[in-house]
């Protein structure tokens, strides 16, 4: 039976406050990607320990930045979850995205003074669902920054499809979330699904 060709576009993946270091999940994700020929962007943070929303901004729409409508897909992890629904949120000429995956947004409510400024985020359903062909959440049930729970914090609230790993944490490294094959099935193929 001949193997289904994997998806090829380009996928921009959006780390959150400090970045993603070596053993994180995208991190992984960017090399994996790479190595089997897919284009892979990420925004130039200028400082990823001091978020700041507009400069934030602005590095995500140059990552985005001759890319084609509904040509790319967006992994975004906790912060950088957050930013892309203030992306859609503000006008821009930035082009639309196929398939947008948002793990792990921290608490709406989150009151930490070094991202205040990212909170609440903005979340109108008809914006957040025109903004892709298709958006989906992943999360745990016990995140630490996230203690009502990713269904009733960004799920409910947008009408989104969610998934939930239990005992995941904040599906970070501290998790145990180095490799993670369930991002790089997602990636690979065509559904929007995530399992």
């Amino acid at each position: 039976m001949p193997r289904r060709p994997t998806r090829t576009v380009p996928t921009v993946i959006v780390p959150g406050w400090n970045g993603s270091g070596a053993g994180h999940w995208q991190t992984l994700l960017a090399d994996e990607l790479v190595e089997n020929g897919r284009e892979v962007r990420h925004p130039a943070f200028p400082d990823p320990d001091k978020p700041d929303l507009t400069s934030w901004l602005a590095a995500l729409r140059a990552s985005l930045a001759g890319l084609t409508d509904d040509g790319y897909d967006v992994v975004a992890h906790s912060l950088g979850a957050v930013l892309w629904l203030h992306h859609v949120a503000t006008p821009s000429e930035s082009p639309r995205a196929a398939r947008v995956l948002l793990v792990a947004p921290p608490s709406p409510t989150t009151s930490f003074p070094e991202i205040a400024a990212f909170f609440p985020p903005p979340m109108d359903i008809d914006t957040v669902r025109h903004s892709a062909d298709g958006t989906v959440l992943v999360g745990s049930d016990n995140d630490p920054y996230l203690p009502e729970g990713i269904a009733a914090a960004y799920g409910s609230p947008l009408k989104m499809p969610t998934t939930i790993f239990p005992g995941a944490g904040h599906l970070n490294t501290e998790s145990g979330f180095g490799p993670w094959p369930n991002v790089s099935s997602w990636c690979g193929r065509d559904n929007l699904a995530f399992f």
